[in-house]
């Protein structure tokens, strides 16, 4: 039971490390310190729900509804163009650069992070490939509900992480120039992202 649990947060936490959307996302509310909690949680739940229709077994629906794929990528790539552009926009404008101290006051409505949360998550077709499918098909190999609480716990340990650990960065990104190299590199991640959706 435990190695099923320890492979399992392995491979969730290999498949959630890459540079993505919602990892870009959740770095960024954790340097600005934004409702960094529930941005967190958001993400850690939606990957925990993902991963555990994929441990029950519903990783055919992603093959059997060959529409699904199509509409989900196009949709994905839509949004990520439409985030990227306004990263790009932040980037050229520039700004004043975090406070060491900032808070979430002036950082957005706590509706409007989840609702960003939730598009980059669930309009990303490769979430699905990854949870569902990828985590679903290994874990039949295990023993297969340990693996998804070691993948669950691996999500959970990661966005957290992320989230929070990002304010040992905010003195490096109380420089505007800093900051808008980081919206310059998150638009240049959407962007990419979104091509490599609509080719693919």
């Amino acid at each position: 039971m435990m190695q099923s649990a320890v492979a399992g947060f392995g491979l969730g936490l290999s498949l959630i490390l890459a540079i993505g959307a919602q990892n870009a996302f959740v770095l960024r509310q954790g340097l600005r310190g934004a409702h960094v909690f529930a941005v967190c949680l958001t993400c850690a739940l939606s990957d925990a729900v993902l991963i555990v229709a994929g441990v029950a077994g519903f990783g055919w629906l992603v093959t059997a509804a060959p529409w699904l794929a199509p509409a989900m990528r196009y949709a994905g790539a839509a949004f990520l163009l439409v985030y990227g552009g306004l990263a790009f926009r932040s980037a050229w404008r520039g700004g004043d650069g975090l406070q060491p101290n900032a808070v979430a006051d002036a950082a957005g409505s706590l509706k409007g992070a989840l609702l960003t949360c939730l598009a980059l998550t669930w309009l990303n077709p490769h979430v699905y490939l990854d949870t569902v499918v990828l985590l679903g098909t290994v874990a039949a190999q295990w023993q297969p509900w340990p693996f998804g609480a070691g993948a669950v716990l691996a999500s959970f340990v990661f966005f957290f992480s992320l989230g929070y650990g990002a304010r040992l960065l905010r003195p490096v990104f109380a420089r505007p120039g800093a900051w808008r190299v980081l919206e310059f590199g998150i638009g240049v991640i959407m962007w990419a992202l979104a091509l490599g959706l609509v080719i693919a």
